[in-house]
């Protein structure tokens, strides 16, 4: 039986639609972190994005990391412990 990944899912609409980035690669990296602090049980609250985007570029580090967060919107960062964002 395959897990559901609703956060996921939905940070991926979220990011292709606002974006639409040239690479997008969303990892659940929740199991590894089992146990651990921030491991909510939900098996979805350490994420690591790897995107490379237009709409980034010219930006800096912080800016695009605020402009990816502002596109997750509120009720993911929030509720998520761990969201790690490479931009190519």
């Amino acid at each position: 039986m395959t897990k559901v990944n609703l956060k996921q899912d939905l940070m991926e609409a979220r990011i292709r639609t606002a974006l639409t980035p040239e690479f997008l690669l969303i990892e659940n990296q929740s199991a590894s972190h089992k146990g651990h602090s921030g491991d909510d049980g939900s098996g979805e609250s350490h994420y690591r994005i790897t995107i490379n985007c237009s709409k980034l570029t010219g930006k800096s580090r912080l800016a695009q990391h605020r402009h990816v967060f502002d596109v997750l919107g509120k009720d993911i960062v929030q509720k998520t412990h761990s969201i790690s964002i490479n931009i190519k």
